[in-house]
């Protein structure tokens, strides 16, 4: 008798980094736009869907990359995709666009390199669906979703 494997195995945690490292972006890794420090320190697996590896996908080519390109430095995303432990954990919005893989809260290296992407993004009219000043420019956040750029900007 053939022994048949086992119904959903769990793939390895390499098998996943490998598989979000095959994603190419020009500026950002999917993985970055993944990380957390809170689920590495809780052990959380924050693990994107297909649909929100393809919202980070636009929201890359879309905001995060001609962003990066006029802002001419690195930008830092400090949180992207959350899964619905990691949004609780972290306090956000039950309806968080994090937890679609469309926004991201970034920094630029200083509150004042903040406030120049935030007015970077204006003046490129970017197709931003919302871009908030968070807690007088600590970090800024910035999302996107296809069709709907309400270009809602929130404490600028």
């Amino acid at each position: 008798m053939i022994p048949m494997p086992p119904k959903n195995p769990k793939p390895p945690p390499n098998l996943i980094t490998n598989t979000l490292s095959l994603i190419i972006m020009k500026h950002f890794t999917l993985e970055e736009l993944c990380d957390s420090p809170t689920a590495r320190r809780l052990g959380i697996r924050n693990i994107p869907s297909d649909l929100a590896i393809a919202s980070l996908n636009a929201l890359v080519d879309n905001i995060l990359d001609p962003l990066r390109e006029a802002f001419g430095r690195p930008i830092v995303v400090t949180s992207g995709f959350r899964c619905r432990r990691l949004n609780a954990e972290v306090g956000g919005a039950r309806n968080s666009q994090h937890l679609r893989g469309q926004a991201a809260d970034i920094i630029g290296g200083s509150r004042d390199e903040n406030r120049r992407l935030f007015q970077l993004a204006r003046q490129l009219n970017l197709p931003f669906d919302q871009l908030i000043n968070e807690q007088d420019f600590r970090w800024i956040h910035i999302s996107y979703v296809p069709g709907r750029g309400r270009k809602q900007v929130i404490g600028g």
